[in-house]
């Protein structure tokens, strides 16, 4: 019996172990991987003349706002454009792409697999090919210049791998529910409606967390398909830089500023996305 008891005891002794050593491994790779933010964070805080590669590693011996209320300043319409581009186009690419998954998955209609393969064909066209012809197109149709131009890149952009997600995700329902609105009745749109839709909120968390955080950190599209009043973040971004001498208190507090709504977005719904993941929206 002592045998057994020490053998036990020898088992949770080995657990607890392994347990602390995950720990101690994962939250050294955790301030690992903080380390920019706390270099961004402390150079902020820094006034202009402290603010030096020298001293980046350092806590600001004065503190000082002035980085972050001029990188307020200079991000603050940018911010503004981000998120009216981002969010649009974060919806509409997720509900188009809801609704060719669904008819993907489920409507086996002549050429379907021809389609699925042609969907899945412009998720590798780069931004790049298609730079040229975009613009003529959006010049000759009298549409350059404001948000809607880059509103609709991302919004065609996003919508292969949006129905990627949602076509795997869709196949993984099952049959029975779909069937059984077609015996009750409901036609392909009502069964969409009424039956797909309320189950596909890990589906949806997935998308609008990926094309909502593609679209924020934009910068060709941006720089090509808008004029100065509606350059979004990432290029009001690239255009914080002293022509002499580098601000590195306001760059670093601008990086900050940048990088903020897409933390928070995953930091708030980040266990949604990963639900998703595992419910099967990148499966099949």
């Amino acid at each position: 019996m002592s045998t057994r008891a020490t053998a036990v005891g020898e088992r949770t002794g080995r657990a607890r172990s392994g347990r602390m050593v995950r720990f101690v491994l994962l939250f050294a790779l955790a301030v690992l991987f903080m380390l920019p933010m706390y270099v961004l964070s402390v150079t902020g805080f820094k006034p202009f003349d402290e603010a030096t590669a020298a001293r980046a590693w350092l806590p600001p011996e004065t503190w000082s706002l002035e980085g972050w209320a001029a990188a307020w300043q200079a991000l603050a319409p940018g911010l503004r454009n981000s998120v009216m581009v981002a969010v649009p186009s974060a919806v509409l690419s997720a509900v188009l792409g809801s609704m060719n998954g669904y008819v993907m998955a489920r409507w086996r209609f002549p050429g379907a697999d021809t389609v699925f393969t042609l969907f899945l064909f412009g998720m590798f066209i780069p931004y790049q090919a298609v730079m040229i012809p975009l613009q003529q197109m959006l010049v000759g149709a009298n549409l350059m210049g404001g948000l809607f131009p880059l509103i609709l890149a991302h919004t065609v952009y996003g919508i292969p791998i949006c129905t990627l997600i949602f076509r795997n995700y869709y196949a993984s329902i099952p049959p029975a529910l779909v069937e059984a609105a077609r015996v009750d009745g409901a036609g392909m749109l009502r069964t969409y409606a009424s039956v797909v839709l309320p189950v596909s909120a890990p589906a949806f968390a997935v998308t609008l967390i990926w094309q909502f955080t593609s679209a924020w950190n934009d910068f060709l599209f941006a720089v090509f398909l808008t004029g100065p009043n509606s350059w979004p973040v990432t290029v009001q971004l690239n255009n914080v830089a002293g022509s002499m001498v580098v601000p590195y208190n306001q760059q670093m507090a601008a990086a900050v500023l940048a990088s903020l709504p897409t933390l928070v977005v995953y930091l708030v719904l980040g266990r949604f996305f990963m639900r998703g993941l595992m419910a099967g929206a990148l499966k099949g």
